[in-house]
């Protein structure tokens, strides 16, 4: 006789990354909840969310370095957990997804049991100039540039002209015009015929055009006035006003990929791009306490927000000593992945004081927040389980 309810764990290796999949098989309904671990930057908000305890933080560092291979990141019970999606809603990084019944569903928000974050990540089209520095910089490749590409990066590339909207105007002055054919032999864009010359006439004459003197082809033509330049008789005018300078094409910001980090907003030249991080607070280094040789927090943190200042002159010093590592607080979003990667201890502190969200704070998610609002530090990596470690708190929110 088959028991119900019936749990399992596997893991998938698929193109968009390493799936661990719990399931949870009851009588009607069969529920997915899917950990995409290249995605996971094991921050930690879904261990302090999760109301079952069903989710363990794992070896962060160690397992973002290489240094093990037998651990994930975090380690979800399939059969503690009791699949009710809040892990999804605050995962601020999209890598865990709900199925019920091979639907992405989340159950809890249908029946508004949980908010969700009001999350704001724009850009405005009108501002935006279709540079390449928000594609760039963006640390989780959330900002995709679909914009054609020009033969300053491929040699199959459109032609730079066409990049510019244009209006040109050609004129020629056929009474000065003697039908030479320089212009048509060194463009393409105008053409030269002449009427039919006998002895009878004794005059070498072009056909002409009623608007523009010669035959001329303007999607040809980029005004580069080498006609005008080249014409014996000066006959030929060129004028070009431009109608538009801006590259055709749209900047979008998947709001699933983006962690609200700001390089994009902060570094946008017309500052068309608005970003509103999901967190507020505040995080504290402390690196003299800073093992030497180590970079594992610049290596976890999922929004390049820490770095290993450049070392400073001797003479600058004056006695103190060099900082081994440091946080650029613009682009912090208090995530936790630095504080819970961090192998040594107290040198990492994280305070969170706000989260935006839209929706009914619930109690439960009274609860999480104030879990989330506990200030932690890094500590000592002490493996309680194999492949799972133990979060320090300081104080409560």
């Amino acid at each position: 006789m088959t028991l119900f309810p019936k749990f399992s764990k596997r893991v998938d290796y698929q193109r968009d990354g390493t799936k661990v999949i719990m399931e949870q098989k009851l009588l009607q309904t069969v529920n997915h909840l899917i950990l995409n671990s290249d995605i996971c930057t094991a921050c930690g908000i879904c261990v302090e969310a999760c109301p079952e305890e069903a989710i363990k933080l794992g070896l962060v560092g160690a397992v973002r370095r290489g240094a093990v291979d037998y651990a994930a990141p975090i380690d979800i019970d399939e059969v503690k957990c009791s699949y009710c999606g809040v892990c999804v809603i605050m995962c601020p990084f999209s890598a865990l997804t709900l199925k019920v019944d091979g639907e992405e569903r989340l159950t809890i928000i249908e029946k508004e049991g949980f908010p969700q974050y009001d999350q704001v990540s724009k850009v405005d089209d009108e501002k935006c100039i279709k540079c390449l520095i928000c594609e760039e910089i963006c640390p989780r490749d959330a900002v995709k540039r679909e914009v054609e590409l020009y033969e300053g990066v491929s040699k199959e590339g459109k032609e730079r002209q066409l990049a510019i909207k244009t209006k040109t105007t050609f004129k020629v002055d056929m009474e000065k015009c003697t039908a030479c054919g320089i212009c048509s032999y060194l463009c393409p864009a105008i053409t030269v015929k002449r009427k039919a010359y006998t002895a009878e006439n004794g005059k070498v004459e072009a056909v002409s055009d009623p608007k523009t003197g010669l035959p001329w082809d303007e999607s040809k033509c980029d005004a580069c006035k080498v006609c005008v330049e080249a014409c014996p008789e000066e006959c030929i005018t060129v004028e070009r006003e431009v109608v538009s300078d801006k590259i055709e094409g749209k900047v979008n910001i998947n709001e699933d990929l983006c962690c609200t980090c700001t390089w994009c907003s902060k570094n946008c030249p017309t500052e068309a791009i608005t970003v509103e991080k999901l967190f507020d607070g505040e995080i504290e280094f402390f690196p003299e306490k800073c093992p030497s040789g180590c970079s594992t927090c610049v290596e976890v943190c999922p929004c390049n927000a820490i770095y290993l200042p450049t070392p400073p002159k001797a003479a600058d010093l004056h006695g103190q000593q060099e900082a081994k590592i440091a946080v650029n607080k613009d682009f912090c979003i208090y995530c936790g992945a630095c504080v819970y990667g961090c192998p040594g201890e107290d040198i990492i502190v994280l305070k969170r004081s706000g989260i935006r969200i839209k929706g009914k704070e619930t109690d439960l998610f009274n609860k999480i927040k104030e879990k989330l609002f506990t200030k932690r530090t890094s500590k000592v990596r002490e493996e309680v389980t194999p492949g799972q470690v133990s979060i320090k708190v300081l104080e409560k929110a």
